[in-house]
Parts: C-alpha cells; structure tokens; sequence
C-alpha cells in the first residue's frame, strides 16, 4: 500500500527535454479538430468552482420534491481560481439517480425520494469565519449558519438513524456512510443502526402499533437501499449481511408489500456483489496470463508478430475502446476505497488491529495499474518497429487517438498515452521525432501540462463536467478524469484537516469537503459507454505483452544508437541481461 500511495502521490507528467509549448491556445477554450468521421467537441469553462453545500437542520420527513438545485461541479481544493458564473439546473425527481424502490408506496405514503449525485450538493457554502456569531448545539451536534460542523459520533451516528417524523438528507447519508469508516468498522455501524432501529422503534414488539410500523418501516427500507446501494461492497462482510437481514426480516414480516421491496433490495445487491466477483476473476485471469513483450519477440520472429495499428488501423476506434475500458474499470470503484487508500488509526480508537481490515481498495489499484499498463503499451508499440518511417507513423497514429481522447472526455486514457510517450527510451527517439508533425502533440502536451497544479487541465475537465450536465447524447456525459491526480487531490484533502477536533468530536466540516469530490466521481463513473464494443481491440489492448522498462530501453539503443558512455554501457548491460550477448 505504501509503494502504491507513493506511485500515485508523484504523478507527474513525464517531460520530453526539447518538447515545445503550444502558446496561443487560450485557457478558456480548447478547439481540437477531430476528423470528418467524428464531432469535434469543445470543453467550454463556463462551469463555475462550487463551494460546500449547505447541510441545513434537518425538518420533520417529509417525501422531498427536489427542484432548483445546483448541479455539483466541483473544483479542485487545492490552488483555484472562482471563474464564470453559478449554473442551476432543475432535477426532475424521475431522473434522480436512487429513486425509490419500484412499486414502493405504502399506505398512501411515498418513498423519502433522494436526487442523484450530481445535486447532493448545492452551491451555497460554509462561512469559514466560523467564530464570528455564536454556534447552536442539538444533541451533540454542533452548527454554524444551518451548517453542520462537527458532533460526537454516539450524535452522528443517531442522526442517520430515521424515525416516524424525520429522514436523514441524502448528503449526510452520503457523508457519513463514507467517512465513518474511519472511525469504526461497517459492521459496527450497521450493528449500531441495527439496535436503533429495533429498539428506538419498536420493531421487536409484537404490540407496537401497526400504523406506527408502517411509517417508520418504508424509511428504514430507505436507509438500507441507500447503504447497499451505493457501498455494495461493505455486504461482502459476512457481520454486514447477517445484520442487514435480521433487520431486513423485522421489516418484512409485517406486510406483504415490505417482504417484495426487501426481496427486491437484496437481489440487487446480490448481483452487484456477484458482478464484482466476476470482475475481480477476470483481471486475475488477465495478471496470469501477462508476459514480457521481450520473451515472446524470442520465441517468435518479429517479422510474423501484430502490432496495433494491424488490429485497429483508425485511431478513432481505439480511443472508443479505450474509453470502454476505462469506464468499465471506473464503474467498479466504490466511494469508499478513496477513504479506505489514506486510513490511518483513530487517536481514540484503542484496537491496534482493526485498521488493518480497512484498506480495501483492489479496484482502485487496478484501475491505476491499467493507467500505467497503458502507458507502457504505448511506448512498446513506438519502440518495437525496425525501420523509423513505422515508429513515427506509430507515433502519429497515437497523437490521433490522444486527440480522440480529449474530445471524447477520456482524461485517464489521454495522459496515459502522453506519459508512454514523454518516457525516456520514446522521447530519446531522435531521428524518429524528427520525421513527425508534432503540433498537434504540443497542443496536448501543453492541456495537460503540469505547471500551476494542472490548471490546463483542471479547466478543461470542468468543461467536460459542464458539458456532461448539460448533455443531450451518452458520448457528452462521458467524463474520465485523470485518475492519479484526483486521488492525490483527495490525500491533500485529507491530510491538511484533522479528522478530530480537539474536543474529541468528529470534523464533519471536512467530511463535506471530502464527499463532495467523491460525488462527483460516482455520476462520472455510471455513465454508460455509446460506443460499440470491438472485442478483438479489446482484447489486444488487455492482454498483448509490453516491454518491460529495461527491454524498452534496449530496444530504443538498437533503434537509434547510444549518444554517449553512460548510454553504451547501459546497451552493453541490457544486452547481455536480456539477450545474452556481449
């Protein structure tokens, strides 16, 4: 874990040492001809930065009509300038993201109705002058201006629990479902919810009121869709599902209707959670089979081998099946392995080994993993060529899918493809660079530029970001952020607020912060792909061998000489190592 935090941490972009600056490309807009096959698109920055959402004192529940709330588009915490004005947009409730149950209405009474990721939260902010008027307290909760800043967790996790004249807001759920995990196990907190719910409501009294029960029962059924809905992977807990159904059982075993929207809450979440095991057998199908590029250009002439252009001639359609493999990757994420890749141990958390169980975050690293898979296909692809004319058309046709990524929204796959190129044994390729156009190369190279923390970059996603609430097809809601920095934006995050006050209680203010980002992400990553699946591309892409970075070096040397003595010794080592020649 801390090899793949330090990885992740130093995400730079690598820098040829020659390699102009396009100049005259203004900030505010990006205008990337694509060819007459496909729409260009451009990422226009009128999406304004976003500040915190407002989290009001909670009324008495109420099934909520959602309208004029300001879609998330959120900015980087870190170095950011407020630009353009703030854009609402109202949030139809049949297209909210969770919407209730299908058939779930009970005695007249409709589900609390939730609005989807992208308007959890508004764009009214905190007063950071926190101390200039006096706080109100309510049970151990503290507030600022209607904005909850921090509580004891006993309070915190109460104020998830619903009851028959109060619902939580679905940013609190949100919030607190992720951000508790830093503080106690899921199972814990199930278990806590649990005993709430039973004991606070009566569900175990077989004299309780039925009318009581049938209003307090649809919000707890709520709660529990919320929970496994947007963290499935918290039920792989075998504690996290024998809660969830004895709760669930209470529930049920009052009315028929309550038995159907259980049955139906927990075969969907068996089929996420039967997905997710596919999932993870099929990358460990694909490690398995990994080879070195080097040890099959050995047992195979090089003469009889593909490369990628033979199996994808148009760049068009790799950069739609690079986008394909990134959003399936995205989509398997969970909001909670962003918490789960920086956990630390709770000053007042006295089980030394409880953390341990916490670091969950597979997919994520998978998902980093394909970044620099990627990367290393690339230059494989650039470096393997004999004659110098294929190595630069190789080079010309990656511009192209890099372009194709940009207008797509596909960030992750265009700086994958910009770093294989930027790494040493391409951008030594003199004689090769030589032979090609690189203004189309320098005008990406200088949107994801890394100076100013990535502000090309930054501004190009949040017209991606805007474009995508605004969109009137799937290929415009598509948006793929450069991975490796928005979770280095997340551990600065993090990392520069405690998550404790000093008084003990939990820093809610910074868990906003934190879900705010993580929201933002969770509608990227369920947008469905519009393309059509190649799966002879797709399966190049996954698993054809790549050069390892000593086997990259070498073939570089044997492409274009070494220049000087550092670089013929180096030929000399790998030559021998790998090829077993003087």
């Amino acid at each position: 874990m801390a090899k793949f935090l330090a990885g992740l941490l130093s995400c730079t972009l690598p820098r040829k040492g020659a390699s102009p600056m396009f100049e005259s490309q203004s900030h505010s807009q990006v205008g990337l001809k694509s060819s007459t096959k496909q729409k260009t698109t451009k990422f226009s920055t009128v999406a304004s930065e976003k500040s915190l959402s407002t989290c009001r004192k909670e009324q008495p529940w109420k099934p909520s009509v959602y309208s004029s709330l300001t879609p998330a588009c959120f900015m980087s915490p870190l170095n950011e300038k407020q630009t353009g004005k703030e854009n609402k947009k109202k949030i139809n409730a049949r297209e909210m993201l969770h919407p209730p149950l299908e058939g779930m209405t009970l005695c007249g009474e409709s589900m609390p109705q939730t609005p989807p990721f992208s308007a959890m939260f508004d764009s009214s902010g905190y007063n950071r002058n926190l101390y200039q008027s006096s706080e109100d307290s309510c049970g151990g909760l503290y507030y600022h201006d209607n904005n909850l800043l921090s509580g004891s967790l006993e309070a915190l996790i109460q104020h998830l629990v619903p009851n028959v004249d109060y619902y939580p807001d679905r940013t609190y759920i949100f919030t607190f479902l992720l951000s508790s995990r830093l503080f106690m196990h899921p199972y814990e907190l199930m278990a806590k919810v649990c005993h709430l719910c039973v004991e606070h409501q009566r569900l175990s009294d077989p004299e309780s009121d039925k009318s009581q029960i049938r209003k307090i029962a649809p919000k707890i059924l709520q709660l529990l869709t919320e929970w496994t809905e947007t963290f499935p992977y918290d039920f792989r807990d075998e504690r996290m599902m024998r809660n969830l159904k004895d709760l669930a059982h209470r529930i049920a075993s009052g009315e028929e209707t309550y038995r159907k929207n259980v049955q139906q809450m927990m075969q969907c979440l068996i089929r996420k959670l039967a997905a997710l095991s596919q999932y993870e057998e099929v990358l460990a199908k694909i490690s398995s089979t990994s080879t070195d590029r080097l040890t099959v250009l050995k047992t195979k002439p090089q003469s009889i081998q593909r490369d990628l252009i033979s199996v994808c001639s148009d760049p068009y359609t790799l950069a739609q099946q690079l986008t394909h493999i990134e959003l399936e990757r995205l989509n398997y994420i969970g909001p909670e392995e962003f918490v789960q890749a920086f956990v630390q141990k709770d000053p007042l958390d006295n089980d030394k080994s409880c953390y341990s169980e916490r670091k969950k975050t597979r997919n994520l690293e998978a998902y980093v993993e394909w970044f620099n898979r990627l990367s290393y296909l690339v230059a494989t692809e650039i470096c393997m060529p004999v004659k110098k004319k294929h190595r630069a058309r190789m080079i010309e046709y990656f511009i192209d899918v890099a372009r194709e990524c940009f207008n797509i929204g596909n960030f992750n796959s265009l700086m994958a493809i910009i770093s294989g190129m930027n790494m040493s044994p391409v951008s030594r390729l003199k004689k090769t660079w030589a032979k090609v156009k690189t203004a189309k190369f320098d005008i990406l190279e200088h949107q994801m530029d890394p100076s100013s923390n990535f502000y090309n970059y930054r501004t190009a996603l949040r017209g991606a970001a805007q474009r995508s609430l605004t969109a009137h097809s799937s290929r415009e809601k598509i948006v793929i952020p450069f991975f490796s920095l928005l979770i280095k934006d997340i551990y600065f995050l993090n990392e520069g607020c405690a998550n404790r006050l000093p008084n003990g209680h939990v820093n809610f203010e910074k868990f906003w912060e934190l879900a705010k980002q993580v929201s933002e992400f969770m509608t990227w990553k369920q947008v469905e792909c519009p393309f059509e699946r190649d799966r002879k591309i797709l399966q190049y892409l996954l698993t054809v061998p790549v050069f390892s970075e000593d086997a990259l070096y070498l073939a570089s040397y044997e492409s274009e000489g070494p220049e000087n003595h550092v670089e013929k010794d180096r030929w000399k080592s790998l030559r021998s190592s790998l090829l077993g020649r003087v």
